[in-house]
Formats: C-alpha cells, structure tokens, sequence
C-alpha cells in the first residue's frame, strides 16, 4: 500500500437510535462482519471498533448502543458508552432511518449531539426503502434546520450505496497523524468476544419479545486443539427468568439446537477450522439491573 507523508488518522463514532442500521453501517464500511446485526432494538450493548486503513490513512469507526431513555442499569450502561463516544472521537456519524419519520423521532439524539465539539456528519439510511426520492429533499431541509450538520448524505448501509462516499467525507474530517493499529487488523475485539456476539445474535434472530433482551452470553472455554484442528468452545447463556429458560431451551432442545447449529456455521467461516459448540443455559434473576453482573458479563463502564 503506497502512502503519503499527510496521512489521517483518527475516530469516527456511529450515534444513533436503535434500528437505525449502524451495526450493517460499520460492517460495510470495513468491509466485513465485526458486528452482529437484526431487527431488534438494542442488538448493540458496548463500543464495537471496527478498522480501515486505506493509502489516505486509518479511521477507526465505533458503532455504538442506539440512544434510549433507559430503563434498567443494562441500558444505562449503553447510554454512558454513547455519550461518552461523542466526547472521545474526531467526527459523530449521526445515523437516521430515513424511511420511517424524521426530526421527531431522532429529538433525544440531536439532544445528545448538541454536546459534540467537533464535526457532525449526518447519515439518511435506508434510502433503499424509499420510491418517493422528493421525500429525502424534505427531510435534508429538515434537519438542516435542527442542527449545523457538515454534511448531510442518503445512503443505503444495506446495499452500499454512497458508503464509499461516506468514507471520502470522514478522511476529510480527520486530523494527520499516525497510525493506531496494523494495516491489516479490522477490529481490536478478542476471539470471546466476538463468538460471544455471534451467538447472542442467533438467539436475537429465533426469539422474540423480552428473551433478546434478557440474554448475555459468556464464554467459558474456548480451546484450539490442534491435533484436530478444531476449536472447542463452551458458552453460557444467561437469562432472567425459569420460564425464559424453558423458551429458550426449546420442546425437546430445539430451539438451542438451532442457535448451536447457526452459531457454529458464522464461528467455522470466520476463523476457518471446524467448532465444537457446547450451549449451556443459566438463570440469573434480574442481572440487567446488578451492577456486580453487569461487569462480571463484560460491561464494564468507561
């Protein structure tokens, strides 16, 4: 990779609500998956980085919890590491759904931006969803008129459309200097972490109501036994409650077959050898609002 002496470096933080598609955002934009994505709110619990380093330089970009007015310790926890990005970075990637509302919905995010010191750049994603391109002009003026955002720029994270565009904007924005990982590093997650997530991810995908919620995972074991080439992982799923137990267990195991078996599939393709997946499940009544849990499941506050 050629270089140039006026390298940029620096951070991008992705702030937002949740569903705004800043998990799909950040995959696309390092070009591969270091976060894990659905359709349910709060899928994002902590900071995920993820890396691109290019000839202009390296932007380390953090996707962050979606902004909520929380209503247990988890939730706060989320709230604390969203906020504090805002003071911590280079330039806020404010990221909107585009297709669904405008100004209104995003009042207690544009709130929160208001404490930002340095520039703002303000993503309309989902354009995919939109047939009535005139409705992108309206909602442009709108938020022009809420906030001095330096650019405002409709994309779709999920086709990538404009990403790249995205890309030239923040290098833009950003300072000279050097860089904070090696060229080829993508994210600076260790492996429990990320299978963690890519677990927590199926049980997202094959529940419902409060489960996605109520579920950490931790992992217990996690093992490369060369002389097979497999990697042996052990992982507990923790929920709330006896009953979510029982749902998350399945009739007859079904249900945590199928997460061991879509978890495994995600874990084989990114570290390339065979995994062993070995699924537990454990009760912890009320963890999302004891501090001692919290941390021992890794969130730790800033």
């Amino acid at each position: 990779m050629s270089v140039t002496n006026d390298r940029k470096s620096g951070f991008a933080a992705l702030i937002g609500r949740p569903n705004a598609g800043k998990s799909t955002l950040i995959n696309q934009l390092v070009g591969q998956k270091i976060a894990i994505m659905s359709d349910k709110p709060q899928t994002t619990r902590t900071r995920i980085r993820g890396i691109l380093t290019k000839p202009e330089g390296q932007v380390v970009f953090l996707d962050t919890p979606g902004m909520h007015r929380p209503r247990h310790q988890l939730g706060q926890y989320m709230m604390e590491i969203a906020e504090n990005s805002i003071r911590e970075v280079d330039v806020v990637i404010c990221v909107t759904d585009a297709s669904f509302g405008g100004t209104e919905k995003d009042e207690y995010v544009l709130e929160k931006i208001r404490e930002a010191r340095v520039p703002v750049v303000l993503v309309l994603n989902k354009v995919d969803r939109i047939a009535d391109k005139s409705k992108l002009l309206r909602l442009i003026e709108e938020y022009q008129a809420a906030y001095p955002f330096v650019e405002i720029l409709p994309i779709s994270a999920k086709t990538g459309e404009q990403v790249d565009l995205l890309t030239s904007i923040v290098y833009k924005l950003l300072p000279v200097g050097p860089m904070y990982y090696p060229e080829e590093a993508v994210t600076d997650h260790p492996e429990r972490f990320i299978i963690a997530e890519l677990i927590r991810e199926k049980v997202l995908l094959l529940t419902r109501e409060e489960i996605p919620h109520s579920v950490a995972v931790v992992i217990e074991q996690l093992e490369l036994r060369e002389d097979r080439d497999v990697l042996y992982i052990n992982a507990l799923i923790y929920t709330e409650r006896d009953s979510q137990k029982a749902i998350l267990i399945g009739k007859n195991g079904d249900l945590l077959k199928r997460v061991g078996i879509l978890a495994r599939r995600d874990i084989e393709s990114l570290f390339g050898s065979k995994a062993f997946l070995e699924l537990w499940i454990k009760v912890k009544k009320d963890w999302r609002n004891r501090e001692h849990l919290l941390r021992s499941f890794g969130y730790e506050r800033d």
